[in-house]
C-alpha cells in the first residue's frame, strides 16, 4: 500500500499516567507496510541520546563459523540496558552484529556504564571486539540531520524501534571513526545479562531458502515507493516468516547453552553456570516435547508466541528482512530489485542460506513480553552487506533527512558488517 492510501492501524498508547516514558513519545503500528509512511515516525525529543554497538570484523567472525557468538554480542547491550534500567520499555533495534537504541538524556550515564561493561564481556568471554558509543540527538541536528522513531509491534507484547532521517547512519559513521567511543571496562566488570539466551535450534527453511535482504536508498524520492512495492510483492509477514507458526524447536543439548552460560554467569565460573543452564534446558525441553503445562507456563503457547514476537522485518534508514522464500517468489523479488536498482531508486544486498538463527531476551517465561531476534544462519545480514558492497561500489549520496543512506556503502541504522 502506498503512503497516500495507507489503511494501517495505529496501536493505541497506554494512558498518559501509566505510559512508560521511554516509549511514550513514539507512535506504534502493527502492519509493517506502514513503515513507508513518514507519518508514523516522530522526531526524537530534545536532549535524548542514541546508543550504538557494532562488532568489529564481524565478517571474519561469521566466516569462522561464529554467527551465534556475533548475534549474542549484538544483542548483549540491549539486555544490559534493560537490566540496568530495570525495564523492558526500551526503543531498540537488533542489527545482527550490534544494536541501536534511544534514551532520554537522564539515562545516559547508566547506559554508558552498561555499554562499557558489555564491551568487556564481549572482549573477555566471546573473544570479540565491540565498539560502543552514545551520541546526542541535538548534536546531530546541529549538523542538519534528523532521527525519527516509530515502534513496530508484531504483537501487543513487544515493540521494535524503526529509525528514519539519516541521523543514526551518521552516528554510526562517527562511532566507526572513533568519536563518542565508550571504552570497555576492566576485566571482571560484567554487565547484568539475565534473560539473554539462544537455546532454540537453527530454524530450517520450509519454503526453499532463508534470505537475508538489505535495501538502502538510492534516489531519496523514489526509495519509499520502491520499498512499498517490494513489501506488496512479498505480502503479509506470515507468508515469508522464517519461523513456523508453531514456533522454533529445541533440543536437550542446544549449541547455544555455552554462550548463555558465559553471558549469565556473573562472578562464578562459566562451567558451573553451564550446569545450571543445561539442567534448566533439559527441564524446558521435557515440557516442550510433551506439551505439558507447568503452572502458568504453557509450552505450546509460548513457542507459538515466540514466532509472532520475532523481529524478522526491520527498518532503519533502510529495509532489512529475513525471509523464507520459495524459488518463484525469490526470482520475482530479485527481478524487481534489479529494476529499481537500475533506475537508481535503491541499492541492495542479498544472501541465501538454509536456516535462520534466533537470539532471545526473556525477562520472564511466564509473561508475554519476550523478544526474539532473527538473523540468517549462514552469514545473514553480514553476508548481505558484503553482497551489497560488491554490487554497488560507487559512492552513495551524503547523509540527509528522509532516510538518506550512510556515506560510502556502510549499512546505516541497521548495520551488519
Amino acid at each position: 500500500m502506498s503512503p497516500s492510501t495507507t489503511s494501517w492501524r495505529t496501536v493505541a498508547s497506554p494512558p498518559a499516567a501509566t505510559a512508560p516514558s521511554r516509549l511514550a513519545p513514539f507512535r506504534s503500528f502493527d502492519d509493517f507496510g506502514a513503515v513507508t509512511d513518514p507519518a508514523v515516525f516522530t522526531p526524537l525529543p530534545e536532549g535524548w541520546v542514541i546508543g550504538l554497538t557494532d562488532v568489529v570484523r564481524s565478517t571474519e567472525a561469521v566466516a569462522a563459523g561464529r554467527s551465534k557468538a556475533v548475534n549474542m554480542a549484538g544483542a548483549a547491550a540491549i539486555s544490559a540496558i534493560m537490566n540496568a534500567l530495570d525495564t523492558r520499555d526500551l526503543a531498540f533495534a537488533f542489527t545482527g552484529d550490534g544494536c541501536t537504541f534511544v534514551l532520554p538524556g537522564s539515562d545516559a550515564e547508566v547506559a554508558r556504564e552498561a555499554l562499557s561493561r558489555t564491551a568487556a564481556f564481549v572482549r573477555d568471554d566471546l573473544k570479540l571486539d565491540l565498539r560502543a558509543a552514545l551520541v546526542g540527538v541535538d548534536e546531530l541536528r546541529a549538523s542538519g540531520l534528523e532521527v525519527s522513531v516509530a515502534l513496530f509491534r508484531p504483537t501487543p507484547h513487544v515493540a521494535y524501534a524503526m529509525f528514519d532521517g539519516g541521523g543514526v547512519a551518521a552516528a554510526e559513521d562517527e562511532m566507526k571513526r572513533g568519536d563518542h567511543a565508550i571504552p570497555a571496562a576492566g576485566r571482571g566488570e560484567r554487565p547484568n545479562l539475565a534473560g539473554l539466551s539462544c537455546r532454540w535450534l537453527p530454524v530450517r527453511a520450509r519454503r526453499g531458502a532463508v534470505v537475508s535482504l538489505i535495501v538502502l536508498p538510492g534516489d531519496g524520492a523514489a526509495f519509499r515507493p520502491a520499498v512499498d512495492d517490494l513489501l506488496t510483492l512479498l505480502g503479509d509477514t506470515e507468508g515469508t516468516h522464517p519461523v513456523p507458526p508453531e514456533g522454533p524447536s529445541c533440543s536437550i543439548l542446544s549449541p547455544g547453552l555455552w554462550l548463555e552460560a558465559l553471558a549469565t554467569r556473573r562472578d562464578g565460573p562459566a562451567w558451573r553456570r553451564l550446569l545450571g543452564v543445561a539442567a534448566h534446558n533439559v527441564m524446558g525441553w521435557s515440557l516442550f516435547a510433551a506439551g505439558i503445562r507447568a503452572g502458568a507456563f504453557d509450552p505450546t503457547a509460548y513457542r507459538a508466541l515466540t514466532a509472532r514476537n520475532a523481529d524478522c522485518r526491520k527498518f532503519g534508514d533502510g529495509l532489512l528482512l529475513t525471509l523464507d522464500c520459495d524459488a518463484a517468489l525469490l526470482a520475482r523479488l530479485e527481478e524487481r530489485l534489479e529494476e529499481y536498482a537500475a533506475a537508481g531508486a535503491l541499492r541492495y544486498g542479498l544472501h541465501r542460506q538454509d536456516a535462520a538463527l534466533m537470539t532471545c531476551i526473556v525477562p520472564s517465561p511466564f509473561e508475554h513480553g519476550h523478544f526474539h531476534f532473527v538473523d540468517g544462519a549462514g552469514g545473514g545480514y553480514t553476508a548481505a552487506s558484503r553482497d551489497l558492497k560488491a554490487r554497488f561500489r560507487a559512492p552513495a549520496p551524503a547523509h540527509g533527512g528522509g532516510g538518506a543512506p550512510s556515506a560510502g556503502l556502510e549499512l546505516p541504522a541497521m548495520r551488519a558488517a
